[in-house]
């Protein structure tokens, strides 16, 4: 075991954990609202709409992220006409393709997790803001959007833990995170079980405060 490897590798590691750490936070800023989005469309009487929003959910949820960061990265850009558009400022760079890629993967995890912490409100506590007179509008922001995240905070936990191990495919499309380091460093070194160890660690310490932060938030904001 190459110990000096190991002590040399880690601060090229946790400088690349700070882009690892970039890619969760804005694909899950993304995500959350693109899931509240889709959940309410999930919820909606409309067949249309809560067809159209099933089908979002089942077609991210049913395929693997690594294809869906390949289609975005590398498949839009064969298409010749998408090139000329406004919007190829964008998609040509891989970091936005991961994160779009990200976000669009972890927002459908997060529909179906919302979705169903809206339906287990009870009815008691909407018929409540009923009889105070309060709007149908206002219930639903005030009340039912409030009282579903706190809910669904233990399996959106999960899901953050999930995505933050999904963001070292970003890797396979060039970008230096935690992953991609790493395998630059095994390249010169041939050495990969060293740092490998390392970057798993930094992956598994990133993992307990995630955890933490979430029971911690679960604890605070839970019905007494």
């Amino acid at each position: 075991m190459d110990i000096s490897l190991m002590l040399t590798s880690l601060p090229k590691l946790l400088g690349a954990a700070v882009v690892t750490l970039k890619l969760l936070s804005l694909s899950l800023l993304f995500g959350i609202f693109i899931g509240l989005l889709f959940a309410i469309l999930r919820l909606n009487k409309n067949p249309f709409i809560n067809k159209f929003a099933y089908g979002y959910s089942y077609l991210f949820r049913g395929t693997p992220l690594l294809v869906q960061i390949f289609i975005i990265y590398f498949g839009l850009g064969q298409v010749e006409y998408f090139r000329s558009t406004f919007l190829w400022v964008v998609f040509k760079e891989p970091y936005w393709c991961a994160i779009i890629a990200f976000a669009l993967n972890t927002g459908a995890y997060t529909s179906e997790i919302l979705r169903s912490a809206f339906q287990t409100i009870k009815p008691g506590i909407i018929e409540a803001g009923k009889s105070l007179g309060i709007s149908n509008k206002i219930i639903f922001y005030k009340i039912q959007i409030p009282v579903a995240i706190r809910q669904s905070l233990p399996a959106y936990g999960n899901e953050i833990i999930l995505m933050m191990k999904g963001t070292s495919l970003a890797s396979t499309v060039t970008l230096m995170d935690l992953t991609g380091v790493a395998k630059y460093i095994i390249s010169t070194t041939f050495k990969p079980i060293e740092v490998f160890i390392v970057a798993g660690g930094i992956y598994l310490f990133m993992t307990f405060l995630i955890h933490n932060i979430i029971k911690y938030l679960e604890k605070k904001y839970s019905f007494q």
